[in-house]
């Protein structure tokens, strides 16, 4: 009995001085909801849904204070369906974001593992398809632009700055450890600045492959594997945006343009379609104008909504046109919890043969028509 509480006490100060130094937090997010969608494959659909705005997740981060303004930080956070319990981005343990690094108060931070590109940290903010404002139905077609974090890359350095009077910036290096240097490996760089209400932000993400040796399976040794959007040799994304607060009221645009060369097409799970959605040529375009707006009505409930214009080159003649529209009622119930009501809806011009998709992931199969209506409430909550 004596050593039971003796082993106990020692414990207690270890724990006490070890908390004193550094310190882990478990966090994350549920997010789940019953959704219609008017025509998915050619029928209605009622679903229960994991991650309608915000994908269910959960995590630990922790930080080492290693004196002198230094510390050492670590996030490891897995990705799940919290309909059926599976785990996401293919089934990977920590699969939303998993890294070590250092961080400076003075000369900010370097981190390596699996993690977020510029873009996604920069420029997504911006749009409401890369905020808990419109999320992951909400995301421009097919996810074109990687503003809905449908790609994170392995083996990525990562340098993110201290904040300069506003100015933040930013870059990644995501290595293919490979011999083939070159194949499977992506870079980008972002910056955001913000000065009052007024926030800007840019960024550029590149990614390279051997289109006829895409390493897509989760053990593949590169940048990006178990989940692509793109089938293609190179894809090219920029973008800049902006945004305004006045008041309990926020409006912003947002721009982005990917391009592809050596291009094959578009995978399943972003088409909606049970194979890969093939383009005519072997290069692809696809330009997205977002304009959005968020307003509290009160501290607990706002409204948001998003217009976005998706110009699109698929080549062979086919040059659809999407205009997609993404609403938001939410209300808070706490600081943690809230409950909310979406619709969303696409429709696609210039080319009859190319069915809305308001994202595969979240409606099940794209629609056999020109149109798609998909409406959601749910609630989600953060522990």
């Amino acid at each position: 009995m004596k050593k039971t509480l003796m082993v106990a006490a020692l414990t207690g100060v270890f724990a006490t001085a070890a908390h004193a130094q550094s310190s882990v937090t478990l966090y994350g997010l549920v997010d789940a909801g019953l959704t219609y969608v008017n025509n998915s494959g050619g029928h209605s659909l009622w679903k229960a849904s994991s991650g309608t705005v915000n994908g269910s997740r959960w995590g630990l981060r922790g930080a080492e204070d290693l004196g002198g303004g230094l510390k050492a930080i670590f996030t490891l956070e897995s990705g799940f369906n919290i309909m059926n319990g599976t785990a996401g981005q293919s089934s990977r343990m920590f699969g939303r974001q998993a890294f070590v690094g250092l961080a400076s108060n003075q000369y900010g931070a370097v981190t390596l593992g699996r993690q977020y590109d510029s873009v996604v940290d920069y420029l997504a903010p911006l749009s409401n398809t890369g905020s808990q404002y419109g999320g992951t139905i909400a995301a421009h077609p097919f996810d074109n632009d990687n503003l809905n974090n449908s790609v994170r890359f392995n083996n990525t350095v990562k340098y993110s700055s201290v904040n300069y009077a506003g100015f933040k910036f930013g870059g990644t290096y995501s290595f293919s450890n490979s011999t083939e240097f070159a194949n499977n490996r992506a870079y980008s760089i972002g910056a955001s600045y913000n000065w009052g209400g007024l926030n800007v932000a840019a960024g550029y993400l590149q990614m390279n492959n051997d289109v006829n040796n895409l390493a897509n399976t989760v053990s593949g040794s590169g940048a990006q594997t178990g989940e692509w959007t793109f089938a293609a040799g190179r894809q090219r994304t920029f973008g800049g945006g902006v945004n305004y607060t006045f008041g309990p009221a926020t409006a912003g645009f947002v721009y982005t343009q990917t391009n592809l060369t050596d291009a094959v097409g578009i995978s399943a799970a972003q088409s909606g379609r049970s194979s890969t959605l093939g383009f005519g040529a072997n290069s692809a375009r696809f330009q997205n104008f977002e304009g959005n707006v968020r307003y509290a009505l009160t501290p607990a409930l706002s409204l948001a909504g998003a217009y976005t214009y998706t110009r699109a080159n698929f080549g062979g003649g086919v040059n659809p046109n999407y205009n997609t529209v993404a609403l938001q009622s939410d209300y808070a119930l706490s600081k943690r919890t809230d409950v909310y009501l979406q619709g969303d809806w696409q429709h696609v011009s210039s080319n009859s043969e190319v069915g809305a998709n308001l994202n595969g992931l979240g409606t099940g199969s794209a629609s056999t028509r020109q149109d798609q209506v998909a409406v959601t409430v749910g609630m989600r909550h953060r522990f």
